[in-house]
């Protein structure tokens, strides 16, 4: 998913950013390298924004460059059964800041989240974009051989199988059909990495099916929750992957996906599953506290914070409770209403917050719900495929809960200054992506019994403080 984030100098306020001292880099004890029965000559990572190595709201040559299949790849050649080499589809050092990413900058003496575009030319960026840079705009196209890394942020399991859809509505199935098979000229992260021939006509499976592995990984899955729930629990007309995926279908593209890169069960690797969405910083660092305090201290007589819920065709207009789950763009809203001379959304009856701005308490249920579900089938699929399975839903749940040491330094999902998190609050930096390569690898050796060394989260970067 690539989503433009938008904050204002009070949101900092609120979120409460500081500069931080730096930490220290240790070495971790690593095992010997052993790869045991595994040939990882050919690593293939399948995946979403996630797998690419999406990273502060952008796909750039940074981040690709720490994305953990990258990580992983590294550490795979330290068995001397790795690759030679792995293939990411970067972009050309021209054009090194892909897709633009959000950076802390200092504008007017406070620290600020920025995103590049053409307001800000001042930062100076060196974007990928062929054209004018609103989506769906075409990014410099990626030109050598098909890569290792075949993650494409934005794509879901619906999205990726043109025929995986089996809602029993003709109408969507037929939709959703056609749509995943024009994928590559729906998104412009699959669009650049097609050859001019496939654009619009290959599917992600047909895509993936090309390549032979002898080990992968594939992470599939977070896009049929996650882009309903990053959009307030609101689905989008024009858009047929916009909601939860039915279990149908999903079971179906998934199955496909998985049998495809793992030849029907014959090649070795590692499945992951769906992270639960509502612990991510995105939904919990602009708080219904926090703004509810913000209105309380401009009116005394503030009750709260009002929201809408309920759907378009019947709104339900209340008072936000601390189950309520609050965007992490929301803070940045109410400040540009307020500067464009409106009352500040959600401070009274009569202008609520927008529903899309809130993951309301039934909205998040039902999220956490359909991830479960979707999670058993990711785990029967990974069983019949005979493949080992990454618990990530536990790893992020535990991360949110207490954080996660690495060597002395403590890390947490705290946004911005937890060191895990990018700016966008969904994607992790370079060390939340070391820090689940080493996670992969934990459960590779587990499964196959091989002794691939973790390495030092600490030698890759948090979020940069300017």
């Amino acid at each position: 998913m690539k989503r433009t984030f938008n904050y204002s100098l009070p949101a900092l306020a609120l979120l409460g950013l500081t500069l931080g001292s730096c930490q220290p880099t240790l070495e971790d004890t690593r095992p010997a390298a052993d790869a045991g029965s595994l040939n990882f000559s050919s690593y293939v990572a399948v995946g979403n924004s996630l797998t690419s190595g999406y990273s502060d709201g952008g796909l750039y040559n940074e981040a690709q460059a720490a994305s953990y299949p990258a990580i992983l790849a590294q550490q795979f050649a330290k068995t001397a059964k790795g690759p030679a080499a792995f293939v990411q589809p970067s972009f050309s050092a021209a054009k090194k800041d892909g897709s633009g990413y959000v950076q802390l900058r200092v504008v007017n003496g406070t620290t600020t989240p920025v995103q590049p575009s053409a307001a800000n030319s001042f930062l100076g960026e060196q974007v990928a974009y062929t054209n004018n840079p609103a989506f769906p705009s075409e990014l410099e196209a990626y030109t050598g051989s098909q890569p290792d890394n075949l993650g494409v942020p934005g794509i879901s399991v619906l999205s990726a199988d043109k025929t995986a859809s089996a809602s029993g509505n003709a109408t969507v199935d037929a939709q959703t059909r056609g749509a995943a098979a024009a994928y590559g000229v729906l998104n412009n992260f699959y669009q650049r990495i097609l050859p001019a021939a496939d654009r619009g006509t290959k599917d992600y499976v047909t895509y993936i099916g090309q390549k032979t592995p002898t080990f992968f990984t594939c992470w599939m899955g977070n896009n049929d929750v996650l882009t309903f729930a990053t959009n307030g629990g609101v689905a989008s007309a024009t858009n047929p992957f916009s909601g939860m995926t039915d279990t149908t279908s999903f079971g179906r593209g998934y199955r496909n996906i998985l049998s495809t890169i793992s030849k029907n069960g014959t090649v070795a690797g590692v499945a992951a599953n769906i992270p639960n969405v509502t612990t991510i910083p995105y939904f919990n660092t602009v708080t219904v506290a926090a703004v509810a305090a913000s209105f309380k201290a401009a009116n005394p007589a503030s009750p709260g914070v009002f929201i809408t819920t309920g759907t378009a065709a019947a709104p339900v207009v209340r008072l936000a409770t601390s189950a309520d789950l609050l965007t992490l763009t929301t803070q940045g809203y109410i400040a540009a209403v307020v500067a464009a001379g409106g009352t500040a959304p959600g401070s009274l009856p009569t202008s609520p917050l927008p529903n899309n701005y809130v993951l309301d308490a039934t909205e998040a249920a039902a999220v956490v719900a359909r991830t479960t579900q979707l999670n058993a089938i990711i785990a029967k699929t990974a069983r019949q495929n005979k493949v080992a399975l990454a618990d990530m839903n536990t790893f992020f749940t535990t991360i949110a809960q207490q954080g996660i040491v690495t060597n002395a330094v403590n890390n947490t999902a705290t946004f911005a200054s937890g060191n895990l998190f990018s700016l966008d609050g969904v994607h992790p930096t370079p060390r939340g992506y070391a820090v689940v390569a080493n996670e992969f690898i934990r459960v590779i050796n587990s499964y196959y019994g091989s002794a691939v060394p973790t390495v030092a989260p600490n030698d890759y970067r948090g979020v940069l403080f300017p």
